[in-house]
């Protein structure tokens, strides 16, 4: 008897222990820290949907007890700004972190690249028809690659007509656009990417002078440019092939987008397009900490199950070693499970001869 009542004493005590332990626990299987401390910081307007995500703000609450408020900024722009008040500033590139380095380097207590994208070009099907007959692009595997991003940018600073290639419903003139590169990340990667093309190899302080006035014309060819990559690529989607013919952003824009909204990509996924220059620069997005609830905030964005969210709902790639993202995984036809052909940026010095020429009246 006395066996039986200390068998019954010892589940109870299980049971009891099992439901402290999940109710101890949030959603996300992660045990309360306490009060929640809100941070503040600037991003990149391509984030800003993934900082919103219900399921991320629970495990950053849950789990390391922040809650994120945020002012949106262009890469460039942040990095040449004012950071006050600010426990972390989370830009779009490595060469942006450089920038902010050079003026504020005692501030920093701690970067790390957590996540990446390639910059891509975003299209439609029938440019990419007469593309693929001009001998651009090529498709593999139901992705498309831009295999001569010369002729392309040739093209566009000599002046060449939608018709001309064969795409002639189009008024005007071929065009890539993009942001403005003074103030965003993405027209920024892009103005080093086309520099490069032109250039045939990294452009070196050296060949700034031989390459920048073609760079320039194909800017002056875009007029007004908006100053933020999530701007851009909504005025995409909403104004269609006459308006945004060939636009430069973020793999993980379009990605986010059909992800997250459903019924609208059920009508545009057969029209839509990603080109994949070959080769292609990468967006990593360093988190820059410059408190110690900043660097809290690091350790928090490295988490596994914000890196699997970060893919599969936002379209991020990672940032962390050892973490697959699987293209099956997201809703989006032709995504290339590695992007091989990748070629590093021109360094600061020379990205701001290039912005002065493009800036310059």
């Amino acid at each position: 008897m006395k066996s039986r009542i200390v068998g019954i004493l010892l589940l109870v005590a299980m049971i009891a222990g099992a439901v402290w332990y999940k109710f101890s626990r949030g959603q996300t299987g992660s045990i309360a820290v306490g009060p929640v401390r809100t941070i503040q910081g600037v991003v990149g307007g391509e984030k800003t949907s993934f900082l919103e995500d219900s399921l991320v703000r629970q495990i950053l609450a849950e789990r390391y007890g922040i809650a994120i408020q945020y002012t949106k900024a262009g890469s460039i722009e942040m990095a040449r700004g004012p950071v006050q008040g600010m426990d972390f500033i989370w830009p779009s590139s490595q060469t942006a972190l450089e920038v902010f380095r050079e003026r504020n380097a005692a501030a920093i207590l701690r970067s790390e690249v957590v996540f990446n994208s390639p910059l891509v070009l975003y299209s439609w099907d029938s440019v990419a028809a007469a593309m693929e007959k001009q001998g651009i692009l090529r498709g593999k595997d139901g992705v498309w690659f831009v295999k001569d991003f010369q002729k392309l940018a040739d093209m566009v600073v000599s002046g060449r007509k939608w018709k001309e290639i064969g795409v002639a419903g189009l008024f005007g003139k071929v065009n890539i656009v993009t942001t403005d590169p003074a103030l965003s990340n993405s027209g920024y990667m892009f103005a080093g990417l086309v520099a490069n093309v032109l250039n045939g190899d990294v452009l070196s302080d050296s060949e700034v002078d031989t390459v920048v006035p073609r760079v320039r014309r194909l800017f002056r060819s875009l007029g007004y440019m908006e100053r933020s990559s999530s701007d851009l690529f909504q005025q995409y989607m909403n104004t269609g092939i006459g308006a945004k013919p060939l636009v430069a952003g973020y793999e993980s824009q379009m990605l986010e987008f059909a992800v997250l909204n459903t019924q609208a990509w059920a009508g545009l996924r057969k029209r839509v397009r990603i080109f994949y220059p070959e080769p292609t620069v990468w967006s990593a997005h360093p988190l820059v900490a410059l408190t110690p609830v900043g660097k809290e905030l690091v350790t928090a964005m490295l988490d596994p199950e914000i890196q699997k969210l970060a893919w599969e709902r936002h379209g991020f790639r990672s940032g962390v070693a050892g973490i697959v993202n699987d293209p099956a995984s997201i809703p989006v036809d032709g995504l290339p499970s590695q992007i091989q052909q990748v070629v590093p940026m021109p360094s600061a010095r020379t990205m701001d001869r290039i912005l002065a020429a493009i800036s310059a009246p």
